[in-house]
């Protein structure tokens, strides 16, 4: 897995402005998963950063990079807290979020929308979603917007500036170890 790739999904998450991205990747086979992801937790646990696969089928999986302190904070928020109550996750630590997560994406039908959380959307957006059925938003961005699409839209500006940037950087030799700052 390219430095690019990762730059072009979760550039947000790797400088620190944002708590989690995800995107589908297509490895070789499950050694070279293994490996891929292996190798990004030695580049960036000390950066304050985790990979995880939340998902795995044939050679297609879902890969989360988080950080760990952004999403403990975040899963604390009251919103928040009531919502993962109302599915089911029986606590707030991060790594048993994580594994209720796994469990719901593999076990539902429907792609559970609570995953807004994880990503650092704001839980009364992710609500607003879940309530609404992803209809009557007020702005589509990188999330449906359902309360203040002024801020939401100033932070869309922040997440495709730092993507520009850190693709510029990694296609003039830096690596996703030297952009990721320690937060």
């Amino acid at each position: 897995m390219s430095d690019d790739i990762i730059a072009k999904y979760c550039s947000p998450t790797i400088i620190g402005i944002k708590t989690g991205n995800m995107f589908t990747y297509c490895f070789e086979n499950d050694n070279d998963r293994k490996s891929n992801i292996r190798r990004l937790n030695k580049e960036l646990n000390c950066k304050g950063l985790k990979v995880v696969t939340l998902k795995q089928t044939d050679n297609k999986s879902l890969i989360y990079i988080f950080r760990p302190s952004r999403l403990k904070k975040d899963l604390e928020n009251d919103t928040a807290k009531k919502l993962l109550e109302h599915f089911g996750y029986g606590s707030t630590s991060c790594g048993r979020c994580i594994a209720r997560l796994i469990t719901r994406i593999k076990n539902t039908d429907d792609f559970p929308h609570e995953i807004g959380l994880f990503l650092g959307y704001p839980p009364d957006d992710v609500c607003g979603f879940i309530q609404n059925k992803a209809a009557n938003y007020k702005y589509c961005g990188f999330w449906k917007v359902y309360r203040d699409e002024y801020k939401a839209i100033e932070t869309f500006e922040k997440y495709k500036k730092c993507t520009r940037l850190c693709r510029s950087l990694i296609a003039k030799g830096k690596s996703v170890e030297q952009l990721a700052f320690i937060c």
